[in-house]
């Protein structure tokens, strides 16, 4: 990319520092004007990405709480069910995840007015498709009751969101997990097939104004630095990307796809040759591992660029399940590889 654009990075969501200021201000230090838009790092409750959304469901006055169902959902909680007496009106509380944004938006202004934030860079609103939470906290007898119940509470959320911040210093991300998960044959769920789970994502996107920059992140999970599924290849992640990029009517300014630790093969990323999303869409490649450092990242780049030119670049998932001392080595190893990437003739 000698000649074009310098490598971007793109940081998925969480960022285990103490607080959003911290985040902002180190990841702005650290990577300057190679991240387009930065989150807050899901700090505090949040730093466990969906986990902290079974309160919202112990105060929902359409739940209640049962046992378990060995099996079923995403993580090993009780499950919710609806209340036989719910009334037909009923609605979920707030969710939590506006209040949070609008917190820490008024933290970021105030880094830029500082001149600690570069003025063109965005603030990044990272936010769990509605299916999620739904497979991993509501059993299935319930699903199809609670799920537009849940996706119109998401749908408040960003909308009070989009109330507070400017839509040029906005960038939202929808991270799809759980539905790779289904599409891959992990878990059982009320909704299995391909058309239905890529038309929630459709719907999502609709949501989000086109003067706002909108990006999806395709993730295989990330718990104790593991997926649910290692994917064979992108092939699967591909399809998905062509499907939104035909479908949705507003630009899609980026994906994100994880790169396994151990996969520097053609096989794997093959099928990007037949990506079919617009010329503005970057696509960014979680293919920075710690543990093997620069040296893995290129080797791993070195196949990408067979089959995809240019590419940002990213970690495989967010940062939340790190030790806050990995986060800034983790950072300037991101910055290190990007650089070399720039010196790589496209």
């Amino acid at each position: 990319m000698s000649d074009a654009a310098p490598t971007p990075i793109l940081l998925v969501g969480s960022v285990p520092l103490s607080d959003e200021e911290q985040v902002f201000s180190t990841v702005s230090r650290t990577l300057g004007s190679r991240i387009k838009a930065i989150p807050d790092g899901e700090t505090g409750d949040r730093t466990n990405w969906i986990n902290w959304q079974k309160s919202v469901m112990d105060k929902a006055p359409m739940l209640e709480r049962k046992k378990h169902v060995e099996g079923y959902g995403a993580v090993q909680v009780d499950l919710y069910s609806r209340r036989a007496d719910c009334a037909d009106d009923a609605a979920f509380p707030p969710l939590g995840y506006a209040s949070a944004a609008i917190a820490s938006y008024r933290t970021f202004e105030r880094l830029a007015a500082e001149g600690r934030i570069a003025a063109d860079t965005r603030f990044m609103v990272a936010l769990p498709t509605p299916f999620a939470p739904m497979m991993s906290f509501i059993e299935p007898e319930s699903f199809e009751a609670i799920e537009p119940l849940y996706a119109a509470a998401m749908r408040r959320e960003l909308q009070e969101i989009l109330a507070v911040v400017p839509p040029e210093r906005l960038a939202v991300q929808w991270d799809a997990a759980l539905e790779f998960a289904v599409l891959e044959g992990v878990f059982p769920a009320p909704v299995t097939d391909f058309d239905p789970l890529v038309s929630r994502m459709v719907e999502l996107a609709s949501w989000v104004p086109s003067s706002v920059k909108m990006g999806f992140h395709l993730c295989y999970g990330d718990a104790n630095h593991s997926h649910f599924k290692e994917p064979e290849d992108t092939a699967l992640m591909v399809s998905v990307m062509n499907h939104l990029a035909t479908l949705v009517e507003r630009p899609i300014d980026w994906f994100h796809l994880p790169v396994p630790i151990d996969r520097a093969d053609d096989t794997y990323f093959a099928p990007l040759s037949k990506l079919a999303t617009e010329a503005g869409t970057t696509i960014y490649l979680g293919l920075v591992h710690a543990r093997d450092g620069l040296e893995g990242a290129l080797r791993r780049a070195g196949h990408a660029k067979t089959h995809l030119p240019a590419f940002g670049i990213a970690t495989e998932c967010g940062f939340g399940r790190r030790p806050s001392e990995t986060v800034a080595p983790l950072l300037e190893l991101q910055a290190e590889i990007a650089r070399h990437l720039d010196m790589v003739p496209a």
